[in-house]
Order: structure tokens, then C-alpha cells, then sequence
């Protein structure tokens, strides 16, 4: 049996009073106090889940005032892609330079985006600004975890999973209503321009109630390591999108994007290696098998919320005839289970320390609940597709918040950051390439078929199974997680070696 790496012995208690920079050397001593400091972390969360869902619904009014319909996935690709390759990066400089700080920067800048999106007058300005946005929103998913771990040790923080469960139930079922109103009764502007009073009071609210403590110190960027992440993740998301739909499986294009993701891969593994700062210590991958298995999981986490998220209204309203204005409603049955499972979950977690056995239930739930909607036909009612739905939704609650509590209890506290942008990174990988490769079997079964009809059912199931198989694989990996001890409320333990010349001293 696999034993958890020694840690380094507690450091001693610091003094509750305040630091002369303000910071609070300290955890949060109050639970309501966590509480009012999270609302806000979720805020900045719930700001870009919601811009996801409200734009997709607006995308047809823009495309008909701007035109540019050529152009229109790349108001979404160049989203994901630039979210994808700046999150790493915004968590290594949370490590160094602060997250408060970050955090708020990423936040400003995702304001910044939107308000140029409202703005554009052309498909290429809003492509600009949509990049612009999309940076910002990585360092908004890769700060938000990263806060949650620093505020509230492991061996707590199930007590607060039903707060993010809500975030993600109320971003997905509320931005398509949202989406929705704007499209029919305002212009489709303010799709991004309603981001603005939001950011702006989110970005109030985490510098008034958010303290931490002040990272001081030189240090030194991985720029090396930046450039050839962000070349290996642009070239496999472009492998995805691109791949047999713009151009052919065994295109010179592929090909070449698919040698520059393995070699700039390569690159950035040696380059991590041999750097005293690096971008994504391998450390945390080689440490404990915990974070990987966990990292898997939330991959396949977010390959099936997406993957639901996107072809159950589709279904439901093309199959089986559904209104599209209540499309977020039509969540509901995937969703509730989703915050009710995660909140009893995280209450147990708390009170006994005991976790295994959530992600190993999880798993198989989703699993049955992917392969019941994989039977779904043309005659299958709503309320059955409903009640496949609740086993997806439950599987969803019992591993959603708590496989990225397994993977940051397995990491010391200096890696704190870059563990919770990895995790973010993956997820959002997951969800990426998952999507494009659905799409391409769902597409592959629409031009099969003479029937409208019988394509939906077809492409429909064909996601399903491999959503199922998907799952099926996470099962396995989950049998594998070892339950180490949750670290317990008290100051973070300091790292077991002192910082090298010019690096930024742990935070403690």
C-alpha cells in the first residue's frame, strides 16, 4: 500500500493580529466570514460560466448584424483556446506574485474583453476582443480553486460545496434564460456589456473582504515553458476543431499541427526539467498518483458537462419537441441532483474525513446515467429522459467539487496554484477536444441519414456511448485514489526546502 510523502513539520502559530501590509498572516477564523469571501470568488466564476451560455444563445443575432458567418467558430475557438493556454500561466503567477492580486487582474481584464465585444463593429474586432475575454476568464478558473484551497483547508471544504455546486447549476441553467431576454428584448451588445456592473462589483467586493498573505520577492518567469505550452495546447485545439471538419483526418495541415503539438509537448517537459521556476513542476504529477487521477477525472468531468450540457437541449428540443426558450429549464433534472449530491457529499467528507468511495459511486453513476440516455429513440419521453438525467447529475455532484479536493490535498502549499490551474486546464481541455470530436460523430450521423429525424437520434447516441466509455475509464481510475488524511484547518505548512537565489519565499 502506497504511503503519502512525509510533510514538513508545522510552523509555529502565527500572531493574529494583522500585518503591517494589512494582510491576515493567518486562515479566515470565522466560517461566515469564509462565506461572505467565497460569494465573491464565485461571483467572478459565475461571470464567466454565464458569458459562455448567454453569448451562445446571442450568436445568431450577431452574426446577422455584423455577418462574417465564416467566421463564427472562431468567436468561440479563439475563446477556449486562449483560456486553455493562459491558465497555467495566470496560476504560476498567482504562486509569485500574489493571488489577490491576480485574481483581480485576471477579473479587470475579462471586463476589459467584454466591454470591447459590446463594442465591435466587425467579426475581426470581436474575434480580437472575444481572445482578449478569454485570458482574462484563465485567470479567473485557474484563480477561483486555487483561493477556495487557500481559504479553507481540505479537510473543510466540503461545507462549502454546495456553493460552487450552485454557481455551476445557476451558470447553466440561467445563461440560456439570460441569453434568451437579452436576444429578444435588448440589443445583443449587452450580451458582454451586462459583465461590466457584475465584474465591477465582484472586483469591489474581493478587495474589501479578500485577504491574504503578501508575497514579496524577485522571481523568476518560465518564459521558455509559457511559449511551449501555449504552442502544444493552440496546435492540439486547433487538431480538434479543425479535424475533419475544415479539413480532412489526413490533411498536411493536421499532420503539421499534430507533429508541432507532440514536439512543442517534448519541449516543454525538458524544459521543466531543467528550469529553477518552472511553469508546471512535474513534481505534481510524480508525487502522488492521487493528483494525476484525479486530474483524469475532472477531464472526463468536463468532456461529459459539456458534451450534456450541449446535445440533451439539442435533443429535447429537435427529437422531442421542446420549446428552445425554455432550454435552461430543460437542465433542471441534471442540474438539482448536481447541488442537492454535492452538499450531502462534502457535509460527510467534513464530518468523517472518509472520501474514496465518492468518486468510485460517481463514476459509476454517470456511467449508467450515460448509458441510459444512449437508449433514448424518437419515441422516448421527456420525463424519462429526465429521470436518465437525475443518475448523470447525481454521478456529477458526487465528482465534480470532489475530485479537485483529492488532487490539491495530495500537493504541497507552494504548488498550490499551479495544481488548481492544472486541474482547471484539464477540465477545460476535456471539454474542448471532447466537444469537437462529438461533434464529429454527431455530424457523421446527420449526413448518414435521409431522416432529419432519425440523424438527431443517431448522432445523439453515438455522443452518449462515448461519453459512457468515457466514464467508464474514470471508474477505473478511481478505484485507484488512495484516502490520505485531509489536511485540517491551521496555518499552511511551509515547503520542506528553502526558495533557491531569486526565487519569491513560500507564502506561509
Amino acid at each position: 500500500m502506497t504511503t503519502p510523502p512525509p510533510s514538513a513539520p508545522p510552523s509555529p502559530s502565527p500572531s493574529p493580529s494583522p500585518s503591517p501590509s494589512g494582510a491576515e498572516p493567518g486562515p479566515p477564523a470565522a466560517a461566515r466570514d469564509v462565506r461572505w469571501v467565497l460569494l465573491g470568488v464565485m461571483l467572478a466564476m459565475l461571470l464567466a460560466m454565464l458569458d459562455n451560455m448567454v453569448v451562445g444563445t446571442a450568436m445568431p443575432t450577431i452574426v446577422g448584424d455584423l455577418g462574417g458567418m465564416d467566421s463564427l467558430s472562431w468567436v468561440v475557438t479563439i475563446y477556449a483556446l486562449v483560456t486553455a493556454v493562459t491558465t497555467p500561466v495566470w496560476g504560476k503567477f498567482g504562486d509569485l506574485f500574489g493571488r489577490k492580486r491576480i485574481y483581480l487582474a485576471s477579473i479587470v481584464l475579462f471586463i476589459a474583453g467584454s466591454a470591447l465585444c459590446g463594442a465591435a463593429a466587425s467579426m475581426g474586432m470581436l474575434i480580437a476582443a472575444r481572445a482578449l475575454q478569454g485570458a482574462g476568464a484563465g485567470g479567473i478558473g485557474a484563480g477561483a480553486f486555487a483561493l477556495i484551497a487557500s481559504l479553507v483547508p481540505p479537510r473543510e471544504r466540503g461545507k462549502y460545496q454546495g456553493l460552487t455546486a450552485s454557481v455551476t447549476a445557476i451558470g447553466t441553467i440561467g445563461g440560456p434564460l439570460l441569453g434568451g431576454f437579452i436576444t429578444d428584448h435588448l440589443s445583443w451588445r449587452w450580451a458582454f456589456w451586462i459583465n461590466l456592473p457584475l465584474g465591477l462589483i465582484t472586483v469591489v467586493w474581493i478587495s474589501v473582504l479578500l485577504r491574504l498573505p503578501v508575497q514579496r520577492g524577485k522571481a523568476r518567469i518560465d518564459w521558455a515553458g509559457i511559449g511551449l505550452l501555449g504552442a502544444a495546447i493552440s496546435a492540439l485545439v486547433l487538431v480538434a476543431t479543425w479535424g475533419g471538419g475544415r479539413y480532412a483526418w489526413g490533411s498536411w495541415q493536421i499532420a503539421a499541427l499534430g507533429v508541432a503539438a507532440v514536439v512543442s509537448l517534448a519541449g516543454f517537459v525538458a524544459v521543466q526539467r531543467r528550469v529553477p521556476e518552472p511553469l508546471l513542476p512535474l513534481r505534481i504529477f510524480a508525487g502522488h498518483r492521487n493528483f494525476p487521477l484525479s486530474t483524469g477525472i475532472l477531464f472526463v468531468v468536463g468532456a461529459i458537462t459539456l458534451g450534456a450540457g450541449l446535445y440533451l437541449p439539442l435533443f429535447q428540443q429537435t427529437v422531442q419537441g421542446a420549446s428552445p426558450a425554455n432550454s435552461g429549464l430543460l437542465m433542471l433534472p441534471m442540474m438539482l441532483p448536481v447541488l442537492v449530491v454535492s452538499t450531502v457529499a462534502g457535509k460527510v467528507m467534513s464530518a468523517t474525513g472518509r472520501y474514496r468511495a465518492f468518486p468510485i459511486a460517481g463514476t459509476a453513476l454517470m456511467t449508467v446515467g450515460l448509458g441510459l440516455l444512449a437508449t433514448m429513440n424518437a419515441d422516448t419521453p421527456r420525463l424519462l429522459t429526465g429521470c436518465y438525467m437525475v443518475f448523470l447529475g447525481a454521478g456529477l455532484g458526487l465528482c465534480m467539487q470532489m475530485a479537485g479536493t483529492i488532487a490539491q490535498n495530495s500537493v504541497e502549499m507552494r504548488d498550490l496554484g499551479v495544481a488548481s490551474s492544472s486541474l482547471t486546464l484539464f477540465r477545460s481541455m476535456g471539454g474542448s477536444l471532447s466537444v469537437a470530436v462529438f461533434s464529429t460523430l454527431f455530424n457523421r450521423a446527420l449526413n448518414s441519414h435521409t431522416g432529419h429525424i432519425g440523424g438527431f437520434v443517431d448522432g445523439t447516441r453515438s455522443v452518449f456511448i462515448l461519453a459512457a466509455v468515457l466514464s467508464a475509464a474514470a471508474c477505473v481510475a478511481a478505484f485507484f485514489i488512495i484516502e490520505v488524511p485531509l489536511r485540517k484547518a491551521g496555518p499552511p505548512k511551509p515547503a520542506p526546502t528553502e526558495p533557491a537565489p531569486g526565487q519569491v519565499p513560500t507564502a506561509r
